[in-house]
């Protein structure tokens, strides 16, 4: 171990092809991977890594979004000279999804090899992890109108239920419970599913890392609920309510930007009117400490599915 400030680096953090750093939201990933990646960067210039400097790849369902920056915490400026990758990659009122996102990985993963770049993966989307770093079976599963029509008439409770029968009888991947946020993301997983036997095995010509690190954060959860409320006042005192606004005056629809959850249901739902500040500010408090809930829970089910994860903890 080397201690550096407030963090005792492990050589064994860069003896693997990557390096991931994980945690639930509000526990700063960002900023730590961004330390650690200094600190490899720093070992690189006096010949102690034979890296030619390291990266950050992003790790975040909805980071990839373009105009979406403060609802979904980029804080672009921590990252500094430490150059990144997988953000601001999509337009915002897209579906951009897990299929993808595997596909982009792969591509920015070998460029990063290829230049001997050291990668770090950060972020707090546990699907997303698992599927780059264990290579999920994944198919690319177009739209069904009809199907959605007929789901939309059901009820979250039947509609989740439905989904874990059918993620049963598959023996499918487990399913990321931050789906469960809005109804859309729900229908969209058993639109998945339903597709699963009707779509042929692909030949996998995926290459990824074969050898992972996996770094957890793991703050006192009381001191993260405090350091969700803080920062969603910030938030919102910092200009998330225009940011939205912007958003639905650009012409994407409110179920669009509902769709992706938590501070865009919450605001879009505000700004239209369905609800109040108030209620808006108290409630997306609520789902955030819940989110952040559900992602630990995610991370100690990585490790009962055989991933060794070193536990990092923050304040």
């Amino acid at each position: 171990m080397e201690k550096t400030g407030d963090i005792s680096f492990n050589p064994e953090w860069t003896a693997c092809d990557m390096l991931v750093i994980m945690g639930p939201t509000a526990s700063g990933k960002t900023a730590f991977a961004v330390k650690v990646a200094r600190w490899i960067n720093s070992l690189c210039r006096i010949g102690r890594l034979p890296f030619d400097g390291c990266h950050i790849i992003s790790a975040d369902s909805r980071q990839v979004y373009r105009g979406m920056d403060i609802g979904t915490g980029k804080d672009i400026a921590e990252y500094g000279e430490i150059p990144y990758h997988l953000i601001d990659i999509a337009e915002a009122g897209e579906k951009y999804d897990l299929f993808r996102y595997k596909k982009d990985f792969q591509k920015v993963y070998l460029s990063l090899k290829e230049d001997n770049v050291f990668p770090i993966l950060c972020g707090g989307s546990g699907l997303y992890i698992e599927a780059v770093c264990r290579n999920y079976d994944l198919k690319e599963v177009a739209p069904d109108p009809k199907l959605r029509k007929e789901l939309e008439t059901k009820s979250m409770e039947e509609l989740i239920s439905m989904l874990s029968r059918l993620k049963a009888a598959h023996g499918s991947q487990p399913h990321n419970n931050t789906d469960f946020d809005t109804k859309k993301r729900v229908v969209r997983a058993i639109e998945i599913e339903l597709a699963y036997d009707r779509i042929p095995e692909r030949e996998d010509s995926y290459e990824g890392p074969q050898k992972v690190h996996y770094l957890a954060l793991n703050p006192d959860r009381e001191r993260r609920n405090q350091r969700i409320d803080k920062r969603l006042e910030e938030r919102l005192q910092g200009g998330m309510v225009d940011e939205v606004k912007a958003l639905l005056d650009k012409g994407i629809k409110p179920e669009d930007l509902i769709y992706y959850g938590l501070e865009y249901k919450f605001l879009t739902q505000y700004l239209t009117g369905e609800i109040s500040y108030d209620y808006m500010k108290e409630h997306l408090a609520i789902a955030i400490h819940q989110f952040a809930k559900r992602q630990m829970t995610w991370l100690r089910g990585m490790e009962r599915r055989g991933i060794k994860i070193e536990w990092i903890k923050t304040e």
